[in-house]
């Protein structure tokens, strides 16, 4: 833990709770030498500088880093273990113009993967059949009766996208009748793979680092492994190459959503794929950002808070396959269709999310008064669609491991999502092995679950020894700074040089700048439901002005003190960032904590 003398404007406890550090402590030096010459080597401001340095970003590395190109981050897809047996298999049945059976997961990475691919052999003279498993009804991962269906439509060759990894007892009953090929990034359950043809970066045996991307990535780099063996054998002479380029759309909106980290090669993927998206060319996508009122459509923060959440919502509480048929589609009239029917259904899950999660923050925060390292809640009448959003609001507001379960019959099945440093994938796999947990797996930040209601007081116990550091986390999570300014030196100026850190996202978050001594000389609700608030911050000067906003004000302990006319200076914290309205640029300030000066 760093020092008092390494708060930022002395904050130790802001109106959030929360202490004010600096995310790196040579920010505070006004002398940083490593920052004044990255500054000056790289040709950039001395703020972008010190933020640059203190992420470990060299003079060297500065250019690539700022403008990422795929073609310096990309690997060679054969240092993944079996890809070149999938990209054989798979040139396989492109020569044979073979039928392939896709299994996609229901979220977002799973439909964005299985969009990919069936898009790439398609293209190149593929029959194709999809199938996205129901939530409720089938559960995550492969089952035999949706593999026996896609063999029925024809399918000779399976491949499993965003799952499969774990499906040992179903794949392997289909040895000696069909192929299967599983492109997927959920850690293993040891070291026991189906028999197949597995591309897993997290296959222990794996030895590529890769560790950190989706499965739309494995799926993105397999298409390549597939057109280079294509292209190796003389396919290509005689048949027109897939442009894989133009899908990056897909990898860009699954490594966001799925919160990947987004340095080197995630980074390069998600930079390139945005501006592929900002081209409007899958119609899919162009649609659903029209339907959800999106201003830049081609940004991280609308993949994660405005076109991924809708296209989880089918998945989540409607028909799994409706954001699959979305991205896919072709047809004017049927996108406009099911966007306007994911919208409506992302509408119909914040609702049921609302109903769940007061009582889930109540009964949380007993279990942090009862000293538990980990949060675990179920309930009889939670819908599973929803739990793993409430998971990662209560891990949100209590900075601890949270798990969260629907019960049903007996049997509670669920989501969980953890904080940084404490790898709860793991964990779950441990229970699993332990036999408390009937199923589980995932990766460090985000698992899935289940496990008979009997069982639930021994997974509790066994996932607080696992993950019992979390006893020496804070109430709140440190907030991180990267800079402290007046607001007189808050500009559109800096507000684009910061921009040029973005994509922003695990590994690369969003500059978080304090903003010291300033008054709020006006305040409004604005939005649907008044969960907005808007403020007017004006500087000691009695001159600069500042418009800032507060989203899910109802939630926030500090909104109060905004409000509040007779409050004296104050510091506030948060995110320094353009809007474009009506074609003109304008400064606005998204506050995240507020601390009296």
């Amino acid at each position: 833990m760093l020092e008092e003398t390494g708060l930022v404007l002395g904050v130790r406890h802001s109106a959030g709770g929360r202490r004010w550090v600096w995310r790196d402590p040579r920010l505070a030096e006004a002398d940083n030498r490593l920052a004044l010459g990255l500054a000056q080597r790289a040709g950039i401001p001395e703020l972008l500088a010190r933020i640059l340095a203190a992420r470990g970003i060299e003079a060297a590395e500065a250019s690539s880093f700022l403008d990422p190109r795929l073609r310096d981050a990309m690997p060679d897809p054969s240092c993944l273990t079996d890809m070149d047996r999938a990209a054989t298999r798979l040139a396989t049945a492109i020569r044979n113009s073979e039928h392939v059976g896709l299994f996609g997961d229901y979220d977002v990475d799973g439909a964005c993967g299985t969009a990919l691919v069936c898009d790439t052999l398609r293209e190149m003279g593929c029959a194709v059949s999809t199938h996205i498993p129901d939530r409720i009804t089938e559960g995550y991962g492969p089952n035999t009766t949706a593999l026996e269906n896609l063999i029925s439509q024809g399918a000779t060759l399976l491949v499993c996208i965003d799952c499969g990894t774990a499906a040992i007892n179903v794949l392997d009953g289909f040895e000696g009748r069909v192929d299967r090929i599983v492109l997927d990034h959920h850690k293993p359950d040891g070291s026991i793979l189906p028999k197949g043809i597995i591309v897993n970066p997290n296959r222990l045996d794996c030895t590529s680092g890769l560790g950190n991307i989706c499965a739309t990535a494995v799926a993105f780099l397999t298409m390549v492994a597939t057109s280079r063996e294509l292209r190796r054998t003389g396919w290509f002479e005689d048949h027109p190459a897939p442009d894989l380029m133009k899908r990056l759309d897909l990898a860009a909106l699954a490594t966001i959503c799925d919160v990947m980290p987004l340095v080197g090669l995630n980074r390069a993927l998600v930079m390139q794929g945005l501006r592929v998206m900002a081209r409007g060319e899958r119609l899919g996508l162009a649609t659903l950002s029209s339907v959800a009122g999106v201003r830049e459509e081609a940004s991280a923060m609308a993949c994660g808070f405005a076109l991924g959440p809708r296209i989880n919502a089918g998945g989540r509480i409607a028909q799994s396959n409706l954001g699959l048929k979305l991205l896919l589609s072709e047809d004017v009239v049927e996108a406009r269709a099911l966007a306007e029917q994911l919208d409506g259904v992302n509408r119909q899950r914040q609702s049921v999310e609302a109903s769940i999660l007061e009582a889930a923050m109540e009964q949380a925060a007993e279990q942090i008064a009862a000293k538990n390292a980990v949060i675990f809640l179920h309930g009889d009448t939670w819908h599973p669609g929803v739990v793993g959003i409430v998971a990662g609001r209560i891990k949100e507001r209590f900075n601890r491991p949270a798990l969260v379960g629907a019960l049903n019959e007996g049997i509670i099945k669920g989501s969980a999502r953890s904080v940084p440093g404490l790898d709860l994938g793991a964990a779950i796999i441990a229970a699993r092995q332990a036999g408390i947990l009937q199923t589980g797996g995932g990766h460090a930040m985000a698992a899935g679950f289940s496990l008979f209601e009997s069982d639930a007081p021994a997974l509790h116990e066994r996932l607080n020894e696992l993950l019992a550091d979390a006893h020496t986390l804070p109430a709140q999570e440190d907030l991180k700074l990267d800079g402290a300014i007046t607001l007189r030196g808050a500009s559109l100026e800096m507000a684009a040089q910061l921009a040029r850190l973005a994509p922003f996202g695990p590994g690369n978050e969003e500059p978080l700048l304090a903003i010291s001594n300033v008054r709020c000389v006006k305040s409004d609700r604005i939005g649907r439901d008044g969960n907005t608030l808007r403020v007017l911050l004006q500087g000691e000067d009695g001159g600069t002005r500042l418009k800032a906003l507060v989203f899910r004000a109802a939630d926030k302990p500090f909104a109060e003190l905004l409000e509040d006319p007779s409050m004296p200076l104050l510091h506030i914290a948060g995110h320094l960032r353009t809007e474009t309205w009506q074609e003109r640029q304008n400064l606005t300030f998204f506050i995240s904590d507020v601390s009296g000066a």
